[in-house]
């Protein structure tokens, strides 16, 4: 079911010092006692499916339809026979409060001219969060009409691949970081999405989709032998303890995916099954570096919006490394070069402390075990 309630939702996300809507006072009515007002009627809490996929509440003789999508909050108004009533005098406000704040935002509702109410707000980048809402009507009857409606604002198509991708990070043929590669595809194994890094490795999941289903790279580990030596050799020491190959016996050779790793003993083969993606970045994040383009749609110079092929590296980042706040915190994350490797940030705000000593963030994240990839 949509749901979604159109709010600029990077001021939504934004400290409470944002100047954005009217912040008014929360309606309440508590068990044992009500505030409604003589002259307002306040619907029943039984609900169910509207006829446009909205919820449907009774109350009086109305029964009245919210829709929260990504386009607006929008009300029908229906009779008790389920017909139409006309909305074309009505008015009416909704109350907005965001889950994990306590601010909320007042907005109108106004007749669309296609039989309902609407309030225009942009919720996009609120989705899968939850929302508060108390709505009131007027013109309709001639009672007020009061009720309210907790929602989770619905994530596009394109945000659950997103957040699909985000959780998957890595390619289960290659082992390469999703994104690393351009756009990841998408494949359907058994009825399930999987992403893969890039179209070569189409073929490897649709000849045996067994195998690649849980879309993890498949982990291997033997004991490495002498036809590994110049490997071993190249990458020197242990991803996991920092300690150089051979100084606990004979390394261990553990392939995720088409890649091996070698570890200085077996207590380490747990750390890279839980953590592939992070290792693979360690080990091969000179030679076989992740990279994103540097973007197209500038919301400040030097300053890009962020588009499907970051999503991996924002999840590994977490969090903006000035701020220490995570990416979303304030409309963001955006992107910004710094020295040639994509950093991500949580507001605008941030970035002239990043392009004025990019070395520093760059090593704030390394210290943190993330591997900033490159601008292509």
């Amino acid at each position: 079911m949509k749901r979604t309630l159109i709010i600029t939702a990077c001021s939504l996300a934004m400290s409470a010092s944002t100047v954005f809507g009217q912040t008014i006072q929360s309606q309440h009515n508590h068990a044992g006692h009500n505030h409604a007002m003589p002259g307002m009627t306040q619907a029943r809490e039984v609900t169910q499916a509207g006829p446009h996929g909205g919820t449907l509440k009774q109350t009086g003789n109305l029964q009245i339809e919210t829709i929260v999508s990504q386009g607006g909050l929008q009300m029908f108004v229906y009779d008790r026979a389920g017909q139409p009533v006309s909305v074309d005098r009505g008015r009416g406000a909704v109350s907005v409060r965001v889950e994990g704040n306590a601010k909320r935002y007042r907005y109108d509702l106004l007749p669309d001219g296609k039989g309902s109410l609407t309030a225009p707000v942009n919720l996009s980048q609120l989705a899968g969060r939850q929302i508060d809402v108390d709505i009131q009507l007027v013109g309709i009857t001639n009672n007020t009409v009061s009720f309210n409606e907790v929602a989770t604002v619905p994530a596009s198509e394109q945000q659950l691949a997103a957040a699909a991708i985000a959780r998957q990070k890595i390619c289960p043929v290659s082992g390469k970081p999703l994104g690393s590669m351009g756009d990841p595809v998408a494949l359907d194994v058994n009825g399930q999405k999987l992403y893969v890094c890039c179209a070569g490795c189409v073929n490897a999941v649709k000849s045996d989709p067994a195998k690649y289903a849980a879309g993890r790279p498949q982990i291997t580990v033997t004991t490495a032998t002498q036809a590994d030596a110049a490997a071993i050799a190249a990458q020197k020491v242990c991803p996991v303890m920092d300690e150089p190959l051979g100084g606990m016996g004979t390394p261990i050779k553990v392939m995720v995916g088409d890649k091996p790793i070698y570890l200085c003993c077996k207590g380490c083969i747990k750390k890279i099954q839980a953590e592939p993606a992070k290792y693979l970045a360690m080990v091969y994040g000179n030679g076989d570096q992740a990279s994103v383009p540097a973007g197209t749609e500038q919301v400040r110079d030097g300053i890009f919006k962020v588009v499907s092929a970051d999503v991996p590296f924002i999840a590994a980042q977490k969090k903006c490394p000035v701020m220490d706040e995570p990416l979303d915190a304030m409309g963001g994350p955006y992107k910004v070069n710094a020295a040639g490797k994509a950093i991500y940030i949580c507001c605008p705000g941030c970035a002239k402390k990043i392009t004025a000593d990019p070395q520093k963030w760059l090593a704030v994240l390394k210290s943190q075990g993330v591997e900033a990839p490159v601008i292509r």
